[in-house]
């Protein structure tokens, strides 16, 4: 379902992902932004359900600013998580897959995403998904654990 970011559930998850950040890096993502960035047309936000519970995020924003796979119509995956009672089911796939879907008809070529060594779940969906590896990018540009990957969409 389409939320916006300040939507409860949206927060919710939003806390437990920057919680695993911690775990796994010592601290939160600390990415500046503007909740703007997830309104039409400039990005999307989504939770996804089970039954009643919360469970999948994920959200884009375009990104005009960067390059990759030869085109800047681009839309940055951001916030992707599934909580840890919704794991091994499919849902990161599904969500993923959304996110590419609506980021293209929103105009976006290519999707972009940053991720970390410590998540090699995370990059192991990605490179199954059909992304590969691209040029740094973003606030993480030049932290050593940080690694970013694209994908061109099909429409």
């Amino acid at each position: 379902m389409r939320v916006g970011i300040d939507h409860p559930d949206a927060q919710r998850l939003i806390a437990e992902v920057q919680a695993e950040y911690v775990v796994r890096y010592g601290g939160p993502d600390e990415t500046p932004l503007d909740p703007s960035m997830f309104l039409d047309p400039a990005g999307a936000f989504f939770v996804g359900y089970l039954g009643e519970a919360p469970v999948v995020t994920g959200a884009w924003r375009r990104r005009h600013d960067v390059e990759a796979l030869g085109t800047t119509e681009t839309a940055e995956i951001k916030r992707m998580y599934v909580a840890s009672v919704a794991r091994n089911r499919g849902l990161a796939r599904v969500m993923l897959r959304h996110l590419e879907q609506t980021a293209s008809v929103a105009g976006a070529v290519a999707t972009i995403l940053e991720t970390g060594l410590r998540q090699p779940e995370a990059i192991a969906l990605y490179e199954s998904s059909g992304y590969q590896s691209i040029a740094s990018f973003g606030y993480y540009r030049d932290a050593p654990l940080s690694r970013c990957f694209g994908k061109l969409l099909t429409g």
